[in-house]
């Protein structure tokens, strides 16, 4: 496991980087909403007049004047957007800069399997996910504590969005890690390109009901936060559904990244 310790460490400083961003930001809008407490009804009477938006934002699941439907709708989007990204530039980064960055020649002469340097690297970015995640819900939480609403926020719901956060953000990661597989140099913009993509077919298909079927192909569908607290469980047929696409991906980077001729 030589690569993957050498791995977390060249990533440590961008993934303290996402976590203090992702993960600050996200609680300075916990702590925000004392101050808007008093004005959010009329922001909530506001949004609910934007019709086929709300719906969009999941406004019209959630009051966004309690601080439980402020997190479902506002918080956990920022914290879905913000991971999913970091997911995305650490996958399309992760096997094609070796080739990019002329390394390749030194690590596939080492005494390791091409299968094996394929786990380690996406052992890594699961690692990255996962530490991301456990971090900023620790600052969240302490949000909660500090604003004395723990006891209304620390529910089953919120630990059924963040376990769904994470498989998002992992098949958003594992699909960019396939992409990284298959080309010759880091593809960043493709990987946040594909990101904001997927976001915007989540809220698009809850406005048009002629391209709802995209709720099948976009991740962000099933870790909807305001869907999760409203409803009290995940969506178990879409979560299988991107279990099955991070294990087709994982298999198909395994395949193209030992099957490849390098540069």
């Amino acid at each position: 496991m030589i690569l993957y310790k050498h791995e977390m460490k060249m990533n440590a400083k961008n993934l303290l980087i996402w976590t203090l961003s992702v993960g600050l930001i996200c609680f300075g809008c916990i702590l925000l909403y004392t101050s808007l407490e008093e004005s959010i009804q009329g922001i909530a009477d506001s949004f609910s007049d934007l019709g086929a938006m709300s719906a969009a934002l999941g406004m019209d699941k959630m009051n966004v004047a309690t601080l439980r439907g402020y997190y479902a709708t506002e918080i956990a989007m920022m914290h879905s957007l913000g991971g999913a990204m970091f997911a995305a530039i650490l996958g399309t980064g992760m096997l094609a800069k070796e080739e990019s960055g002329h390394t390749t020649e030194f690590l596939c002469v080492l005494p390791i399997e091409r299968g094996r340097i394929v786990f380690q690297k996406y052992l890594t970015l699961v690692s990255n996910i996962v530490i991301l995640n456990l971090a900023c819900i620790g600052l969240y939480v302490l949000g909660f504590i500090a604003m004395g609403e723990s006891g209304d926020l620390l529910t089953k719901e919120l630990a059924l969005y963040h376990g769904a956060a994470v498989m998002m953000q992992l098949e958003v990661g594992t699909i960019c890690f396939l992409i990284s597989a298959c080309v010759r140099k880091s593809m960043m913009g493709a990987g946040l390109g594909l990101t904001l993509l997927l976001f915007a077919a989540d809220m698009m298909c809850r406005i048009v009901p002629a391209i709802e079927d995209l709720k099948y192909v976009t991740p962000f569908y099933y870790a909807n936060a305001a869907v999760i607290f409203a409803e009290g469980n995940v969506n178990l047929v879409m979560a299988a559904g991107g279990a099955g696409v991070i294990i087709a991906c994982y298999a198909a980077a395994q395949w193209v990244y030992c099957k490849k001729d390098f540069a």
